[in-house]
């Protein structure tokens, strides 16, 4: 246990002395300090473009102060106020024209870096574009050892199609043949008996419509309604009750 513990003390005070020469080290000759990454294209667009923002605010208030001198200027009378306010929109006036320089030249600025940032990302694509360019022809040229890609196999594979057509179609026919048909009829006999039955029935058809409708579409004789007298309880017609009634009434006289 002693010497155990021994050890452990002689572990930690190596480890002590080591620490504190790293830290005498880093003192005489300084800590490596990282180098921050590059500005990007975009970042750099980004504060042109923010520069181009104040020098167009800037810009816009010179604007409105040159034009409160110029209503200023037409409403004096000439003379020495109106002179000095003349030589202050002067100055104002420079002013612009130097901040109106300044735009240009960072709106020109602005304008290479996104040609350079296009012309970047344009590679970028480009690398992008043959890199799967390379992992298609890769699947391609795998997919290609198959045997179901090969040209030969698929030409025999159409031919043994085709002859399993043609033995088809030569089934077919040899079961539609027809049995107990002379040999000797003539087509041109048998268009011209159906041409003959083709006026045969044309000429029913003309009769028919002659005569008027086929008797089996007319409509029976049937007895004509009554004519809405009176009927007692018998359904006897109330007059020819009464003819009948009169001679009784003879008879009995």
């Amino acid at each position: 246990w002693r010497w155990g513990g021994t050890r452990g003390r002689a572990k930690a005070e190596r480890r002590e002395r080591g620490s504190g020469a790293v830290g005498v080290m880093k003192r005489i000759f300084g800590v490596r300090k990282e180098k921050a990454p590059p500005p990007s294209l975009d970042d750099a667009t980004n504060s042109i473009n923010s520069r181009g923002d104040n020098v167009d605010a800037r810009i816009a208030k010179l604007d409105t102060q040159l034009a409160k001198y110029k209503a200023q200027i037409s409403k004096m009378r000439p003379g020495a106020s109106q002179d000095a306010v003349k030589r202050r929109a002067l100055v104002i006036l420079k002013q612009k024209r130097m901040y109106e320089g300044q735009r240009e030249q960072l709106y020109q600025h602005g304008f290479n870096l996104e040609n350079a940032a296009f012309a970047a990302q344009n590679i970028k694509d480009n690398i992008t574009q043959v890199q799967a360019m390379k992992a298609a022809h890769k699947d391609f040229k795998k997919q290609f050892k198959a045997k179901e890609l090969d040209i030969d196999y698929i030409d025999n594979m159409q031919d043994d199609m085709q002859e399993m057509m043609e033995m088809t179609n030569e089934i077919n026919e040899s079961l539609g043949r027809t049995y107990a048909v002379p040999d000797e009829i003539d087509e041109s006999d048998l268009m011209d008996e159906l041409d003959a039955l083709e006026l045969e029935l044309g000429d029913e058809a003309l009769e028919e419509g002659n005569e008027g409708e086929p008797s089996y579409l007319q409509e029976p004789d049937l007895p004509s309604a009554p004519t809405g007298q009176g009927a007692d309880e018998f359904g006897v017609p109330k007059e020819q009750e009464s003819e009948e009634a009169e001679p009784v009434a003879v008879n009995q006289s």
